[in-house]
Formats: C-alpha cells, structure tokens, sequence
C-alpha cells in the first residue's frame, strides 16, 4: 500500500518528537554522546520533512494542527529541564533584576564586591561575570517586563516559547496573504535548533526573531509605519537586522523611518538618564553599551572567515566588514526587484534571510542561536542552504561538552568546522552544477 504524503508527514513527526524527547533528557550532557546522536536523528529527519513539505502542493489541515502539536510537545519537554548552568539566560534574569532595583546593567558588573548582596541562587555564577551586559535596550527592558512577574530563569523560557508560536501565527498570515500551502509553517517549529535554543537554553534572539517577522508581515500588508517601527524594535533587541535596512528602501516613507528611530532612542533614556545616579555603580556620561566592544575586541567563535582574516586586519574593521557584506546583500537583493513598494509574490520572503545569513559567516561569533534569526524565512527552496546550515551547526555543541571535560572554552576542534561549513558548500556546488545549463558543457560537434 502506497503512504500518502502527509502519512509520511506523520510518521516523520513522531519520529522528530521521540529524537528531541530523548535529546531534551541528555539536555545537562549538551554535547555529549547521547545527545548528540538523538539530535542528529532530529536534524536528519527534519531535512527529510522539510523535503517532504517542499515537495507536496498542498496537505489537509489537519496536518498543520498535529504538527503544531507535536512541536509543542517536545518543546514542553525541554521546558521542564533547567537551562544549562554557562547559558545566557541568568544573565537575563541579572540583567532585569538589576533594572527593577535601579541599577543600570551596562555599568553594574556581577563579579564587582559591590553588587554581591545583589545576586539570588540562579544569577550568582552567571557567564563572563567581570563583563556588564551587551545586549542593546530593547532586549533589557524585555528582560524587565519578564522578571517583572517572576524572577526565573523558567518564566523567561516559558516567554520565548510563547514568542516562538506567535511566529508561527503571523506566519500562517503571510503564507495565507501570498497563497502558498498552510503547511509551510511547519518548517519554522519543527527546526530542532528552537526546542535546543529555545525551549532548552533559553535565547532573546527569538524576541527579536519575531519582532522581524512582524515588520516583514506588516510590509506585506503595505502598513509601512508598522513596518519600520517593528525593525526598529528588532534591532533593539539585537544588532543583527541591522543588515536588512536596504530591503526596506522605498517601501517605507521617511516620516516612517524617523518614527521608528524616535523609538528606538526613547528605549535607551532611561538608561541614559540613570547615568546620574547610583554613583557608587555608575560612570555618569558613558554610552549605554556595556561590555559590547569587549565583544568585538575578544570573543571568538565557529567563525571561520573572520579567524581567516584576522591575521591581517584588527577586529573592529573585520566586524565592519561583516556588517557591510550584510548591507552589500540585501542592496544587491533589493536592486534586483523592481518594484518600490513590497509584492506579495512568495518567492520574496525569503530574501529576508540571505543578508542575516551572509554577515553571520562573516562574524567573529557563530552561536547556533545566531541562526533563530533566519528560521521564520526559510520556507522555500530558495534556501536550502540555510536550512542545511540550521542542521549542519549541531556538531558545536560539542565544544559544551569538551568544557565539562575540563578544556577551556576556544577554537573549535577542526574536524567540526569542517563538517558545518563543508556541508554546506558541497550542498552549493551540487545546486549550482545542477542550474549551469546542459549545452554549455557539452562538447562541440565536428
């Protein structure tokens, strides 16, 4: 008897659903033996739905419904283990508490004697604690609000986990406003980076993953002021969308852009003027930006082009260089489409991931929650690169575990960037042949 493709849907569902079970169980152990290879089965059969998904016109409803809660399924199953002990996410809670308590977080250092009486059990042994917070202000004050109703590490989990489904609903918007098959969105959740990073460890980048997605939703709707104001906020909550900027040129009005900035600006006053206080923490006049060029200056990670060109430039100009790679992209990608106002046509949402993805490979940093950002874009053919790369990042995970051996946090082992990024360029190299015309390598006739 013949599977029909959304039995095989099914069946590749339970199967994703036991493989991230069993990896949320060996959450403790991230990289170890176990986890590693419930994860990889989780990744392989992720490419094959995603296969599957691309594949298929059209699948009943009722497909997308039980997917949706098979997804929801192992995320709560990664929700009920604690974030891993180095994860970002106590500095989160730190980062709110000190605002509650009227500290300011890019001045406050957690290993400072001082701001010892200031710490609970889930913020004493945060990460990098000799460093204040990096992250921009809209990100701190989400860090407020959450802990506003709880100060735990869970409760934010729970509130990314949140924000991971509301892009799932504004996703089944845009794919519904620009005709394409429901079950498309089955593409975003099922990623297993969102149970790891999200229900798991627990990251801001999906924050501002959603805060991208709504501006893009709201371009496709033509509401331009909306559009700018949601980048802007995603921005705010990381630097990264930044890149995306010429995307958005002639489709939105300058008095747009100027509202969007205003915003932006308004989120940092209160880290501004709390500069003239608590001066027994502060350095009244110092710009709100924490511990973000010690980022640029010292952190390395899974970055291969930069590590490439650091023998020959300074880092600040290097990080430069990833921005711009990032702007070069989305002008090339905007100055291919015609039109000035944004089309509904399906084959251009996806555009909104090749700039992120093009400065991400130029960083000094390659976390694999960096790539939360780019998840809500792929669900195209278009990029299949970035889905495998969104597979292909799992080995890192092994430097987690090499840490509890007692090695110290550094250069990846070799063999593991050669397999994320080997992948995926032997993936380019068999597309690209596969799209260079038959005739042109035929031999001529005589």
């Amino acid at each position: 008897m013949k599977i029909t493709p959304a039995w095989r849907v099914y069946l590749l569902g339970a199967t994703l659903c036991v493989a991230l079970t069993i990896c949320s169980r060996h959450f403790s152990d991230r990289g170890g033996p176990y986890f590693m290879a419930s994860l990889t089965l989780a990744g392989i059969v992720y490419l094959l739905a995603i296969r599957e998904f691309f594949a298929t016109p059209r699948l009943p409803r009722r497909v997308v419904v039980i997917g949706l809660l098979l997804a929801a399924t192992w995320n709560i199953a990664f929700l009920r283990v604690p974030a891993g002990a180095d994860d970002d996410i106590h500095r989160y809670v730190w980062d709110g508490r000190l605002q509650r308590l009227g500290y300011n977080p890019y001045i406050v250092v957690p290993s400072d004697p001082a701001a010892k009486g200031l710490h609970t059990p889930e913020t004493r042994n945060l990460n990098n604690p000799d460093l204040p917070s990096p992250y921009p202000a809209g990100a701190e004050l989400f860090f407020r609000a959450v802990t506003a109703i709880h100060e735990s590490t869970f409760v934010l989990k729970v509130a990314f986990v949140v924000c991971e489904f509301a892009i799932v609903f504004v996703l089944l918007d845009v794919l519904r406003c620009t005709g394409q098959a429901a079950h498309l969105v089955l593409a975003f959740p099922w990623n297993p980076l969102l149970a790891v990073e999200v229900a798991g460890s627990g990251h801001i980048d999906i924050v501002g993953a959603l805060l991208l997605v709504v501006s893009v939703a709201a371009l496709v709707r033509r509401w331009r002021a909306t559009a700018a104001v949601a980048l802007g906020l995603a921005i705010a909550v990381k630097f990264l969308p930044v890149v995306l900027l010429p995307l958005y040129w002639k489709r939105v009005r300058l008095r747009d852009t100027a509202l969007a900035a205003a915003v932006v600006g308004l989120l940092y006053v209160p880290f501004l003027s709390r500069s003239f206080f608590n001066r027994s923490f502060l350095n009244p006049g110092r710009i709100p930006i924490g511990s973000l060029g010690t980022y640029v200056q010292s952190f390395r990670f899974n970055g291969p082009v930069f590590a490439a060109l650091a023998q020959v430039a300074p880092p600040q100009l290097l990080a430069g260089l990833a921005v711009l790679v990032g702007l070069a992209t989305a002008t090339w990608l905007r100055l291919r489409s015609a039109a000035p106002e944004w089309s509904p046509d399906p084959f251009a949402w996806p555009v909104f991931a090749w700039p992120m993805a093009a400065s991400l490979l130029c960083a000094p940093v390659v976390f694999p929650w960096y790539l939360l950002w780019l998840l809500p874009f792929l669900t195209s053919a278009s990029t299949l690169l970035i889905i495998l790369w969104s597979v292909s990042i799992f080995p890192t995970y092994v430097m987690w575990h090499l840490r509890t051996l007692g090695r110290s946090w550094g250069a990846l082992p070799g063999w593991v960037m050669l397999l994320e990024y080997g992948c995926v360029a032997v993936a380019a190299a068999i597309i690209a042949f596969r799209r260079f015309p038959r005739s042109a390598i035929k031999p001529p006739s005589h």
